[in-house]
């Protein structure tokens, strides 16, 4: 993998580890994150710190991957798709002082291999979401979602299983 440390008007790149024919359009915001090869990433996506995006992976347009979010291997992103690392999001503390890294506790979320998640997905965090899973569009995720099911809604729930 290559490090790339690149900031300029239109690509924010700091400390990101690349693989090899990884694809990233204008307009992205990517920090201390680490992609395996052949992935795309759309434009106006920003990829946070110890976020890890697996290879052979489609991150379309719009997206947000926090901090603590792990996606695997072939996995397909849609446009719009917000991930949640905090389960109880506050910006000042209880004596009104602004909150800071060591206030709050980092929730992990992994995607596992081949799942896909449709345009406009939401991601509590703290959830598994199983392989090759499907992630209907506009689906609110707040639990774990087994391997090959298909889920949608708000909250997401289970509408059947693939074969």
């Amino acid at each position: 993998m290559q490090i790339l440390n690149i900031e300029n008007e239109r690509q924010s790149i700091s400390n990101v580890q690349v693989g090899e024919n990884v694809k990233i359009f204008k307009f992205v915001n990517l920090y201390g994150c680490t992609i395996g090869d052949n992935t795309k990433i759309g434009s106006f996506v920003e990829i946070q710190k110890g976020a890890i995006i697996g290879k052979n992976c489609k991150i379309s347009s719009h997206t947000f991957i926090c901090e603590g979010v792990r996606i695997g291997d072939g996995v397909f992103v849609g446009h719009n798709v917000s991930f949640i690392n905090d389960l109880l999001p506050r910006a000042v503390n209880a004596d009104g002082s602004m909150q800071t890294e060591s206030d709050w506790q980092l929730v992990e979320t992994i995607v596992e291999e081949r799942a896909s998640i449709g345009t406009g997905a939401t991601i509590l965090g703290g959830v598994r979401i199983g392989k090759n899973a499907v992630i209907g569009a506009g689906a609110v995720v707040t639990k774990d979602v087994p391997d090959n099911a298909v889920v949608v809604g708000n909250p997401a729930r289970i509408i059947r299983f693939l074969a």
